[in-house]
């Protein structure tokens, strides 16, 4: 979801032109203070800012810088641009983040993989070392078997979500 923050009364035809351009739904917020509202409340990929009220009201857009989260800001004279430069910068900010995300993404399940590696793999030991045990009971083989089968699922699991993202 995009959000635009302008008192432009052009305000529609920019909505129009972003929803095509991104494929995503577009809110409109009229005023800084009312944008700080929604970004309370919602999350957004990106929030078009009128350059104008960036300028004319610097407490109120402090506020919705904190408020932006991970939505990325995108100041914009709306009245100079028109709705087809808009709907391209806007798609190329989309674009931009759906690739930061997805290497994010990645690096997040490698590191956890490259850290949770270690652990199965001491696991695996453990399980085959207590089944070598002289005088093991089968119940106890048994749920060591268990445990080690499921430590190898658990490896399979943690390659193929690698290779999935």
């Amino acid at each position: 979801m995009i959000l635009v923050v302008t008192p432009n009364l052009a305000a529609d035809e920019c909505k129009e032109a972003l929803r095509q351009a991104t494929g995503e739904q577009t809110v409109m917020a009229s005023s800084l203070r009312e944008a700080a509202t929604r970004l309370r409340t919602e999350c957004y990929v990106a929030v078009v800012l009128d350059q104008y009220l960036l300028e004319t009201e610097p407490e109120e857009a402090e506020t919705v810088m904190r408020h932006l989260g991970t939505a990325i800001p995108l100041p914009v004279n709306l009245a100079i641009s028109g709705a087809a430069r808009l709907g391209r910068e806007i798609r190329a900010v989309v674009q931009r983040r759906q690739r930061e995300e997805a290497a994010a993404r990645r690096a997040a399940v490698s590191t956890l993989r490259c850290e949770l590696n270690g652990t199965v793999t001491a696991l695996l030991l453990c399980c085959a070392l207590a089944l070598e045990q002289p005088g093991l009971s089968a119940t106890a083989a048994e749920s060591i078997e268990l445990a080690h089968e499921l430590v190898k699922r658990l490896r399979a699991q943690m390659e193929s979500t690698l290779v999935e993202v």
